[in-house]
Protein backbone atom coordinates (compact mmCIF):
# COMPACT_ATOMS: atom_id res chain seq x y z
CA UNK A 1 0.00 0.00 0.00
CA UNK A 2 1.58 3.34 -1.19
CA UNK A 3 0.90 6.02 1.89
CA UNK A 4 1.32 9.61 2.02
CA UNK A 5 2.03 11.19 5.18
CA UNK A 6 1.09 14.52 5.71
CA UNK A 7 2.06 16.51 8.92
CA UNK A 8 3.49 19.92 10.19
CA UNK A 9 6.38 18.48 12.44
CA UNK A 10 9.20 16.86 10.47
CA UNK A 11 10.13 14.89 13.75
CA UNK A 12 6.76 12.88 13.46
CA UNK A 13 6.55 12.50 9.63
CA UNK A 14 10.16 10.62 10.06
CA UNK A 15 8.81 8.47 12.96
CA UNK A 16 5.97 7.49 10.87
CA UNK A 17 8.10 6.38 8.27
CA UNK A 18 10.15 4.93 10.05
CA UNK A 19 7.30 2.93 12.05
CA UNK A 20 6.08 2.22 8.51
CA UNK A 21 8.72 1.21 6.88
CA UNK A 22 9.25 -1.97 9.20
CA UNK A 23 5.73 -3.31 8.09
CA UNK A 24 5.26 -5.66 5.38
CA UNK A 25 3.12 -3.84 2.19
CA UNK A 26 3.39 -0.30 3.45
CA UNK A 27 5.49 2.11 1.70
CA UNK A 28 5.85 5.74 2.41
CA UNK A 29 5.61 7.25 -0.99
CA UNK A 30 6.04 11.00 -0.08
CA UNK A 31 5.68 13.18 3.08
CA UNK A 32 3.80 16.93 3.17
CA UNK A 33 4.26 19.77 5.65
CA UNK A 34 0.76 21.71 4.63
CA UNK A 35 -1.91 21.40 2.03
CA UNK A 36 -0.63 22.92 -1.01
CA UNK A 37 2.21 20.87 -0.76
CA UNK A 38 -0.49 17.76 0.09
CA UNK A 39 -2.18 18.45 -2.97
CA UNK A 40 0.76 18.53 -5.32
CA UNK A 41 2.12 15.40 -3.76
CA UNK A 42 -1.37 13.28 -4.19
CA UNK A 43 -1.40 14.04 -7.94
CA UNK A 44 2.33 13.27 -8.51
CA UNK A 45 2.39 10.11 -6.20
CA UNK A 46 -1.23 8.88 -6.52
CA UNK A 47 -0.85 6.95 -2.90
CA UNK A 48 -3.37 4.73 -1.65
CA UNK A 49 -3.50 6.13 1.75
CA UNK A 50 -2.97 9.22 3.51
CA UNK A 51 -2.40 9.64 6.93
CA UNK A 52 -3.39 13.60 7.41
CA UNK A 53 -3.10 15.43 10.52
CA UNK A 54 -6.21 16.79 11.14
CA UNK A 55 -5.42 20.53 11.61
CA UNK A 56 -2.05 20.79 8.72
CA UNK A 57 -1.08 24.49 7.96
CA UNK A 58 -3.41 25.82 5.34
CA UNK A 59 -6.74 24.65 6.91
CA UNK A 60 -8.41 22.04 8.73
CA UNK A 61 -9.44 18.48 7.83
CA UNK A 62 -12.86 19.43 8.18
CA UNK A 63 -12.64 21.26 4.49
CA UNK A 64 -9.83 19.36 3.30
CA UNK A 65 -11.44 15.80 3.60
CA UNK A 66 -14.15 16.65 1.40
CA UNK A 67 -12.23 18.53 -1.19
CA UNK A 68 -9.80 15.34 -1.24
CA UNK A 69 -13.27 12.90 -1.69
CA UNK A 70 -13.93 15.36 -5.06
CA UNK A 71 -10.51 15.19 -6.27
CA UNK A 72 -9.54 12.02 -5.68
CA UNK A 73 -12.28 9.23 -4.81
CA UNK A 74 -10.13 6.48 -4.90
CA UNK A 75 -7.95 7.98 -1.95
CA UNK A 76 -8.35 6.41 1.47
CA UNK A 77 -7.97 8.69 4.50
CA UNK A 78 -6.79 7.76 8.55
CA UNK A 79 -6.83 11.33 9.83
CA UNK A 80 -5.29 11.83 13.34
CA UNK A 81 -4.94 14.55 15.97
CA UNK A 82 -3.64 15.18 19.24
CA UNK A 83 -7.39 16.34 20.32
CA UNK A 84 -9.33 12.65 20.59
CA UNK A 85 -12.47 15.39 20.51
CA UNK A 86 -11.61 15.49 16.65
CA UNK A 87 -12.45 12.27 16.02
CA UNK A 88 -16.08 12.85 15.53
CA UNK A 89 -15.62 15.77 12.99
CA UNK A 90 -13.17 13.62 11.38
CA UNK A 91 -15.23 11.08 10.27
CA UNK A 92 -18.47 13.11 9.96
CA UNK A 93 -15.71 14.71 7.08
CA UNK A 94 -15.51 11.09 5.26
CA UNK A 95 -12.20 10.21 6.92
CA UNK A 96 -11.99 6.22 6.76
CA UNK A 97 -10.70 5.75 10.38
CA UNK A 98 -9.27 8.52 12.83
CA UNK A 99 -6.07 7.54 15.58
CA UNK A 100 -5.14 10.03 18.41
CA UNK A 101 -1.54 10.82 18.69
CA UNK A 102 -1.75 9.72 22.05
CA UNK A 103 -2.99 6.10 20.88
CA UNK A 104 0.08 3.44 20.95
CA UNK A 105 1.64 2.96 17.24
CA UNK A 106 -0.22 -0.63 17.13
CA UNK A 107 -3.48 1.38 16.81
CA UNK A 108 -2.42 3.64 13.53
CA UNK A 109 -1.00 0.22 12.28
CA UNK A 110 -4.59 -1.57 12.72
CA UNK A 111 -6.16 1.16 11.07
CA UNK A 112 -4.29 1.43 8.37
CA UNK A 113 -4.57 -2.08 7.54
CA UNK A 114 -8.60 -1.98 8.06
CA UNK A 115 -8.47 0.77 5.92
CA UNK A 116 -5.88 -1.30 3.40
CA UNK A 117 -8.61 -4.00 3.43
CA UNK A 118 -11.33 -1.46 2.04
CA UNK A 119 -8.79 -0.60 -0.96
CA UNK A 120 -8.26 -4.26 -1.32
CA UNK A 121 -11.71 -5.16 -1.51
CA UNK A 122 -13.48 -2.61 -3.95
CA UNK A 123 -17.41 -3.53 -3.13
CA UNK A 124 -16.23 -1.38 -0.04
CA UNK A 125 -14.91 1.47 -1.27
CA UNK A 126 -15.58 4.63 -0.08
CA UNK A 127 -18.41 6.10 -2.14
CA UNK A 128 -19.46 9.76 -2.07
CA UNK A 129 -23.41 9.22 -3.08
CA UNK A 130 -23.32 6.23 -0.27
CA UNK A 131 -23.70 3.03 -2.76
Amino acid sequence: MRILVADDQARLRYALKVLLHHESGLQVVAEAADVEELLTLVRAFAPDLLLLQWRLDGGSGTDLVPRLRRLFPGLRIVAFSAQPEARRPALGAGADAFVCKADPPERLLEAIRSVGQIIAEPEKRYSPTGG
